[in-house]
């Protein structure tokens, strides 16, 4: 964050000071809401919490180097506080089920305050450049893949992980400083108005659109429902800036029509702008292809698993040149770019052989698709066929449509000839995901449903092979990487990984 005094930042968010001896003491660290994180000239966050309320850290926080606290009533140490918003609670943010009184409402909204005139000052000055990335899947990969590519470039920002929310969006906003050329976001949403909301917070230059899919269908209502609120990001767009639109998505590419900003279109759709051609994949699902743009062309071969991202790296590309890097500065950067978030398609071979797929962070029906298609190319392009297994939960958010998506899953593992499934859950949508995958196919055993993740452990342990790959995905609520980190047990090493190495899963 740029050095601000406490006094500016009182101005800022609407807030008074309280057991503040000095107006002008300056803020010359972060921004931090976990207090066990807090360094010295921080600004501590006091947020109420499913176990505790950040208020009752404020005295540790700042004895342990905070300035002062942003917080919704006095400390007793020093702070800004802003009033509470009984009513006005923030939707879709991790303080929703706990803001009683509106204090977490009061302290985000302060937040976001702060973060938008932060953002507005570098832009400003000529200094930042805002890029904002929004689709129902593939943008915390597409995130990771813009921070390669924009690296050599200058500095940059980027969430970790998938931190894309009221809480994440302006805490990652807040981390530019004044040496900052790239700020990079994601924007999700749980309903319409969340993705301008949070544009509105770090205004982007440049807006890219992945996909409109079946992601919180339960929230929206419809697929139209989800392709107005995800065009919110283009909406916000100036003039003077550029939206990349996925031309293989006919609800993205009809977003050209939303936005003022120039488009450039990116697939391997023949119209697009930026477009990939001769698509192949190796062994473990790393896509390589011939990239095609206005300035011509360039192979890419990408090190992150899984053909769904060769649209991932189109965007990424079209941003990087949009932003002065040049063909063979991309090609060599998304190259480079290994996953970067955890949790998301992270591919590790035990000491045993046994390949895990770790995609456990989240999953929607689009991208349990892309995963399963990456599990059987991983099985089947190797000199021998392996087996193949794919460890599923329950995918959260899907609204009525939730059994039909399931079952459709359980039935395309069929049809991907997928060896072993195993679905983990008690729930109508696991058991509709395994009674798809039986009615499909017949399978018998092929297809097993257990009942919790020490069920699912148990069977693994003895039945999986050295040589197999286990693909292991659900949705967060789930807590599904429980199997993946058994599996591994601290000793999985990625493919192509340097003799000897020992990086264990994350």
């Amino acid at each position: 964050m740029i050095v601000m005094t406490l006094r500016e930042i009182a101005e800022i968010v609407g807030g008074t000071l309280h057991d503040v001896p000095d107006p002008e003491a300056a803020v010359t660290g972060g921004v931090e809401f976990d207090s066990r994180k807090v360094g010295t000239g921080d600004l501590f966050l006091a947020l109420p919490g499913a176990r505790a309320d950040g208020h009752d850290f404020a005295a540790g926080a700042v004895a342990d180097g905070a300035v002062a606290v942003l917080a919704a009533r006095p400390v007793g140490v020093p702070a800004v506080v802003v009033e509470p918003r009984p009513g006005r609670v923030s939707a879709g943010a991790m303080v929703v089920e706990h803001d009683t009184d509106g204090s977490g409402a009061a302290v985000l909204a302060a937040l976001g305050a702060l973060a938008r005139a932060v953002v507005r000052r570098l832009a400003a000055a000529g200094s930042l450049t805002v890029v904002g990335v929004t689709g129902s899947s593939g943008k915390t990969s597409t995130k990771d893949l813009l921070a390669a590519v924009l690296r050599p470039l200058g500095s940059v920002v980027a969430p970790p992980g998938s931190f894309n929310n009221e809480l994440g969006h302006p805490w990652t906003a807040l981390r530019a400083t004044a040496d900052t050329r790239f700020l990079v976001l994601e924007l999700s949403a749980r309903g319409p108005g969340h993705i301008a909301a949070l544009a509105e917070i770090a205004p982007p230059a440049i807006g890219v659109v992945l996909n409109v899919g079946t992601a919180h269908l339960g929230e929206f209502g419809s697929r139209e429902a989800i392709a107005k609120t995800k065009g919110e990001l283009v909406e916000a767009l100036p003039a003077t800036g550029l939206a990349v639109l996925n031309a293989d998505d006919p609800q993205v590419a009809a977003m050209a029509s939303r936005t003022a900003a120039r488009v450039v279109t990116v697939g391997q759709a023949s119209t697009a702008a930026i477009r990939a051609t001769e698509v192949r994949l190796d062994e473990h699902a790393r896509a390589a292809f011939t990239l095609h743009t206005p300035d011509g062309e360039v192979p890419v071969r990408l090190a992150v698993h899984g053909e769904h991202q060769v649209g991932n790296a189109l965007a990424a590309a079209a941003v990087a040149l949009e932003c002065g890097a040049d063909l063979d500065t991309v090609a060599a950067a998304l190259g480079g770019a290994a996953a970067a978030s955890a949790r998301r398609m992270d591919v590790r071979t035990t000491a045993t052989g046994v390949t895990v797929v770790n995609d456990s962070y989240n999953a929607n029906p689009d991208s349990v698709r892309a995963a399963l298609k990456a599990l059987v190319t991983m099985a089947r392009t190797d000199d021998r066929r392996r087996r193949s297994w794919a460890v599923l939960g329950e995918m959260g958010e899907l609204g009525p449509e939730s059994v039909v998506e399931h079952d459709a899953i359980g039935r395309l593992a069929v049809r991907l000839d997928v060896d072993r499934l195993v679905v983990v859950g008690t729930g109508r949508p696991p058991r509709a995901m395994h009674q798809g995958a039986v009615m499909e196919g017949s399978w018998g055993e092929e297809s097993i449903l257990v009942p919790d993740i020490g069920a699912a452990i148990a069977l693994l342990d003895a039945e999986v092979e050295p040589g197999d790959v286990v693909l292991v995905k659900a949705s967060q609520s789930v807590g599904l990487w429980e199997v993946a980190d058994h599996l591994t047990g601290g000793s999985a090493v990625p493919p192509d990984a340097p003799a000897g190495s020992t990086e264990a899963t994350r």
